[in-house]
C-alpha cells in the first residue's frame, strides 16, 4: 500500500507541530534518560591559496582552525538558544575537529556531542559543525569571499528508543578515508557500524 493511501492516523507526522499546525516543544518528561551521542560534519571549500594560509596560520585574524573549533564548541552548547524548539541539554562531551584536505580543496569539520538524557544531541552536533564552518568563513572572507560552506549533515547517532543510526556509505567515503594520513586531527570516538562478524 502506498504511503499516501495509509489511514491518516497511521501516517508519520512532524513531532514539533501539533494537530492544529502550531509549533510546540516535544514533551520528553516520560522518556527515560539514556546515554546519547551524535556525530555531524560540514565542509568548507576554499582555494589552494586560502588553504595554505589557513594551514600555515598566516591569516590576519590568527589561527583559523583553533578559533573555529572553539567557536563550534561554544555554538553547540547554545543550540537551544538558537533553534526554537530544541530542549536545553546538559552536554557531557562536545568535540569539534577540523581536518584540511588539500586534494579535495576542503576543510572537513567533524563534531561529536554526547549527553545522558531523555532526548538526543543530533542538533547540538550539527550546530557545532555549522558554527565552526561559519567561523572559518568569517576568518578568511577578507582574502576569499567565494568560500563555500556545504554538506552539513548528521553522520551517526546512538541512544534512545530508536537506537543507532549511521548514514549509509557512499563511494566517496572509502576514498576519503584512504586519503587521510596518520596523525591527522580527528574528533570523536563513534565509528561506522561494522557488519556482524567484521
Amino acid at each position: 500500500m502506498d504511503r499516501n493511501d495509509a489511514p491518516r492516523t497511521e501516517r508519520r507526522r512532524l513531532t514539533h507541530v501539533d494537530r492544529r499546525g502550531r509549533p510546540r516543544m516535544v514533551d520528553v518528561s516520560a522518556k527515560p534518560p539514556t546515554a546519547r551521542r551524535a556525530v555531524a560534519e560540514a565542509e568548507v571549500a576554499l582555494s589552494a591559496e586560502t588553504m595554505s594560509l589557513v594551514i600555515d596560520g598566516g591569516g590576519a585574524k590568527g589561527d583559523v582552525l583553533s578559533v573555529a573549533e572553539l567557536a563550534g564548541v561554544m555554538g553547540g552548547k547554545r543550540t537551544a538558544e538558537l533553534i526554537p524548539l530544541c530542549h536545553p541539554l546538559a552536554l557531557t562531551d562536545l568535540v569539534v575537529a577540523i581536518t584540511p584536505d588539500r586534494a579535495a580543496g576542503v576543510l572537513r569539520i567533524r563534531a561529536e556531542a554526547a549527553t545522558t538524557g531523555p532526548t538526543g544531541v543530533e542538533m547540538e552536533a550539527m550546530t557545532a559543525a555549522s558554527v565552526a564552518a561559519l567561523t572559518v568563513y568569517d576568518m578568511v572572507k577578507g582574502v576569499e569571499r567565494g568560500v563555500e560552506v556545504r554538506a552539513v549533515r548528521l553522520l551517526a547517532k546512538s541512544g534512545g528508543k530508536s537506537g543507532e543510526w549511521h548514514r549509509p556509505e557512499t563511494p566517496d567515503a572509502e576514498t576519503d578515508r584512504a586519503r587521510r594520513r596518520p596523525g591527522e586531527r580527528m574528533a570523536g570516538r563513534m565509528g561506522r557500524k561494522r557488519p556482524v562478524g567484521g
